[in-house]
């Protein structure tokens, strides 16, 4: 049993699910702190539950369409649909399935996460189709990473948070007041933009690995398209965008010392990441994309809870 249930969760990579999950999870607590109050164990379940589907169902219809390239590719051979390890059509009900299961817990968290889990969907399953026709394939891969902070924070909230600009022309009260609730609303927004830059700069240093496959079968990515050295390069300032964008969020949001002292860690680890991929060796880059970056999503999470917790923003219920 315990064989099976690996096989299948590594066949979805199950453990890159720490990828997204700190980012959700940040802007539902963050969220929540705008309620004043944890949004309950069951938002929190339901949340979870469609962040694994949402990324269960993009990774299998990854493997799906993937398969006829990864069993070409050395690296990527041994994968469980070029090996028979697991069928086709096992394959595609896991996918069905997933994909039903994150329309389900939308259905229960609200309404605006329910109409909005079919173009979740379509968004988080497009890129892997992506590769055939742009270089840009890692914009559309953060794209759908940065899904994951939105739909947690509608999860919570139900909405964005913005008032009608038509405040501004009431009064200089309504003026503030407007300001106010659009910064709250920017929030997700920010942090969205910051998964993005976040996952270009890591995929683009993942894809490297199979520069030489991609470009004699006719796949495209930056690496490709510009080569390993100005792809690192363009990798480098998307990080530090990234950076720049991070620390943007945690002035929205009014974090304080334990936020600064994560930011400075997560720039370490960027750092530290770009020298592994320029010193090191191919076999050095799972390093860099798994640990490295698990590493950041694990120390945002933690600053940006303990923030909002040390600030009084709710107590558990």
């Amino acid at each position: 049993m315990f064989s099976l249930i690996n096989k299948w969760l590594s066949f979805v990579r199950f453990s890159h699910t720490i990828f997204a999950l700190p980012f959700a999870l940040a802007a539902m607590l963050v969220a929540a702190r705008e309620n004043r109050g944890w949004p309950g164990w069951r938002t929190f379940g339901l949340i979870l539950a469609a962040m694994v589907c949402a990324r269960t169902c993009a990774m299998a219809f990854n493997r799906i369409v993937d398969r006829k390239f990864d069993a070409l590719n050395p690296r990527t051979k041994n994968r469980h649909l070029p090996s028979g390890q697991i069928s086709l059509a096992s394959a595609i009900s896991l996918c069905a399935l997933s994909a039903a299961g994150l329309v389900a817990a939308s259905y229960y968290l609200n309404p605006l996460c329910f109409y909005l889990s079919p173009v979740a969907l379509v968004m988080v399953c497009f890129y892997s189709l992506t590769k055939r026709f742009t270089d840009y394939t890692h914009v559309f891969l953060g794209i759908a990473l940065a899904l994951a902070p939105i739909g947690a924070w509608l999860a919570v909230k139900g909405e964005f948070g913005f008032m009608s600009p038509a405040y501004i022309f009431s009064s200089s009260e309504y003026f503030w007041a407007w300001v106010g609730h659009a910064s709250i609303g920017m929030q997700p927004i920010v942090l969205a933009l910051t998964v993005v830059l976040w996952l270009v700069g890591f995929d683009i240093i993942y894809a490297l690995q199979d520069y030489e496959f991609d470009k004699s079968h006719g796949l495209r990515s930056l690496v490709v398209a510009w080569g390993p050295q100005n792809a690192l390069k363009a990798a480098f300032l998307a990080h530090m965008a990234m950076c720049g964008v991070l620390l943007a969020f945690g002035l929205l949001c009014h974090f304080r010392l334990a936020y600064l002292i994560g930011w400075l860690v997560i720039l370490g680890c960027l750092a530290l990441e770009h020298w592994i991929a320029r010193r090191r060796s191919l076999n050095w880059i799972n390093v860099a994309f798994f640990r490295l970056n698990a590493l950041v999503g694990a120390v945002f999470l933690v600053v940006v809870a303990a923030e909002v917790i040390f600030q009084g923003g709710f107590k558990l219920r």
